[in-house]
């Protein structure tokens, strides 16, 4: 790996126990694997070091420090300090305390934090707003600020407590303290992630370029993953959309069921491959889902699409195809003029076709000669099937690694299929070798402005007011 070309930039994070700096890491570093997160105080027990880098340059280091548990024993130890040292700066006491604090002393894990503070460049703080105000704290910024080092307070945990944030903001500026940041580490926003580096940014001048060189690199990076995750969706959809099974009419009584549970297991294993791929894309994995619980059963997530109360779930009719559990169409579109296997002759259907339109369709041709229909998966399931990776894509967009709760299911009302989905779905069907092939879909140019149109609405909100 190529070196920096400067100094890298240290960053310690700081703060009580219990408030989120191992889960600021986490998200920071969109990884699971770093340190542990545990209800439980004084989890981190020593300074443990991250690299954050931009492309195969490493940009900054993080210091994991552990939580200050006694501060009011560690500032009346400083005062003791200070007295026998009346002109020694607040910074050469902090120096003298961490030099002569033996290996067992009571206050060895606070002497490893600041320690780990005088090494560093800037001091993230990390507060959770749930807790109130108390005395402990207003004394930890206290010994945090004679570091003569930056400190920027990180609200952790603000998601429905808008009024606590206030209070917080409130209590801070009465001790001039202004310069804060909002950074849940559970429902996370890259737009915070950036905020962050820019505060840096502005009161540590010195490290503005490289700072500026990741703010950027982490934008395309992130830019890509989301792009990432709605191609994935796309490909599913068409996938789904492009998938038929042929019952020969003479036997459909005994086919159809057969094949409608492999409609079934392919529709099933179609999504679940889809939702291991959005969780690898963003850094999750199966594991994760066994820890958090991302999908859950009992009316909110399901691995199962056709579970009882899905698309009921999603205020589709739950007397559909679909709920009962066949997955299937009535037919395919034969043409857009209308022609239908289901509805039209053998006959009218050859005899109207020209030669290029026998070519593409020839197969359906033949197969109507022959009595055989086709079943595809129903409107209903596909319907189903993009609302609910739409959905989990935003939910992955701001969940933040350190996250433990159960992803639940929006009201349907609050996502809407996107202009132009059923003549999506009508070429897509008509088009069963998009499925397999690659090259005849990226070859294709209603193809591409299909796909290029669901990303948009998947990505962006351009979507319609109906369902």
């Amino acid at each position: 790996m190529a070196q920096p070309s400067h100094r890298l930039l240290n960053i310690a994070v700081v703060g009580h126990t219990n408030t989120g700096k191992t889960s600021l890491i986490r998200t920071m570093l969109r990884s699971t694997e770093f340190g542990e997160i545990e209800d439980a105080a004084g989890t981190t027990r020593h300074v443990e070091q991250a690299t954050i880098n931009a492309g195969d340059l490493p940009a900054l280091n993080l210091h994991d420090t552990p939580g200050l548990e006694d501060t009011h024993a560690l500032y009346a130890h400083l005062k003791k300090i200070s007295e026998k040292s009346r002109a020694v700066a607040p910074v050469k006491i902090l120096e003298e305390f961490v030099t002569n604090i033996s290996m067992h002393d009571p206050l060895e894990q606070e002497a490893k934090v600041i320690r780990q503070v005088l090494r560093s460049d800037i001091l993230l703080y990390v507060i959770d707003v749930r807790e109130p105000f108390l005395e402990k704290y207003r004394v930890e910024l206290e010994i945090l600020t004679r570091s003569s080092k930056p400190v920027i307070p990180v609200f952790n945990f603000i998601a429905g407590h808008k009024l606590e944030l206030n209070h917080w903001r409130e209590q801070l500026a009465a001790y001039n303290i202004h310069a804060t940041l909002e950074f849940d580490t559970v429902a996370f926003t890259f737009e915070a992630e950036k905020r962050l580096y820019q505060k840096i940014q502005t009161l540590l001048e010195a490290h503005y370029d490289h700072l500026q060189k990741l703010i950027d690199y982490r934008a395309k990076v992130w830019k890509q993953l989301c792009l990432s995750g709605a191609k994935r969706i796309v490909e599913l959809i068409v996938s789904v959309a492009c998938y038929r099974e042929s019952i020969n009419a003479k036997y459909r009584h005994i086919a159809e069921s057969l094949n409608e549970d492999r409609l079934h297991d392919y529709v099933r294993k179609a999504e679940q491959n889809c939702l291991k791929d959005l969780l690898a894309i963003f850094n999750f994995s199966k594991k994760d889902i066994a820890i958090q619980k991302i999908p859950v059963s009992n009316g909110q997530w399901q691995l199962d699409i056709f579970a009882p109360g899905i698309l009921k779930a999603y205020g589709l009719d739950v007397g559909s195809a679909a709920a009962k559990g066949a997955a299937a169409g009535a037919g395919i579109d034969l043409m857009v003029g209308g022609l239908s296997l289901g509805a039209a002759s053998a006959l009218g259907a050859l005899a109207g076709a020209g030669w290029s339109t026998f070519k593409r369709y020839g197969d359906e041709i033949k197969a109507s000669v022959r009595g055989t229909q086709w079943l595809c998966v129903d409107d209903a399931t596909l319907q189903v099937l993009y609302l609910r990776q739409k959905q989990l894509l935003e939910k992955l967009m701001h969940r933040g690694h350190a996250a433990h709760d159960t992803m639940q299911v929006d009201a349907p009302e609050k996502i809407k299929l996107p202009d132009g989905w059923p003549g999506f779905i009508s070429t897509l069907r008509q088009n069963p070798l998009w499925r397999e092939s690659s090259t005849s879909r990226n070859n294709n140019k209603q193809f591409l402005e299909i796909e290029s149109k669901l990303i948009a609405a998947i990505l962006y909100n351009e979507t319609a007011a109906k369902q």
